[in-house]
């Protein structure tokens, strides 16, 4: 995974392209990742005793890992991680 929590990243694909965001999660076993205020999906509550109403609530959901970049903060643009065990 080129990734880790609080990386600064571009969306390189999908509805938030060109974006750019921090990763707040990591999963490394989905490969995948959250990035903050990317990806919204809304979801609805059920009405309960303190909240008669209900709610729709918009909150992050997961980006496949390969369609975020890391971002370098001199460009702005996306870049590769390099390995260093080289």
């Amino acid at each position: 995974m080129h990734l880790k929590t609080g990386d600064e990243v571009i969306v390189i694909a999908g509805n938030d392209k060109g974006q750019t965001g921090t990763v707040t999660s990591v999963d490394i076993k989905r490969n995948r990742c959250t990035v903050e205020g990317m990806n919204m999906r809304t979801k609805h509550k059920k009405p309960t005793e303190q909240n008669p109403q209900g709610q729709r609530i918009e909150e992050e959901s997961s980006i496949h890992a390969s369609n975020v970049m890391l971002l370098d903060p001199k460009t702005g643009k996306g870049t590769r991680k390099r390995s260093q065990e080289a």
